[in-house]
């Protein structure tokens, strides 16, 4: 019943690339919001949506093996 060590590092790693998004993402949507009279008002919400939606899909990935390394042992 040991702790795979490398995947909980790679869970690790995953969440901490999703940190900076979980942020900056928001912040590029609110900044969208204030300028809706822009031409690139469009393309400014569409990146700061990606943003949003890769920080969740990185946090659920981190999530997983995280779960995966301690709960699967060697695998």
């Amino acid at each position: 019943m040991g702790t795979n060590k490398t995947l909980l590092v790679k869970g690790v790693r995953y969440l901490a690339y999703a940190l900076p998004l979980m942020f900056i993402g928001p912040s590029i949507i609110h900044s969208s919001f204030k300028n809706q009279n822009h031409p690139f008002y469009i393309p400014i919400l569409g990146i700061g949506i990606i943003f949003c939606l890769g920080s969740g899909f990185l946090m659920y990935k981190g999530i997983q093996t995280m779960m995966k390394g301690i709960f699967d042992g060697n695998g």
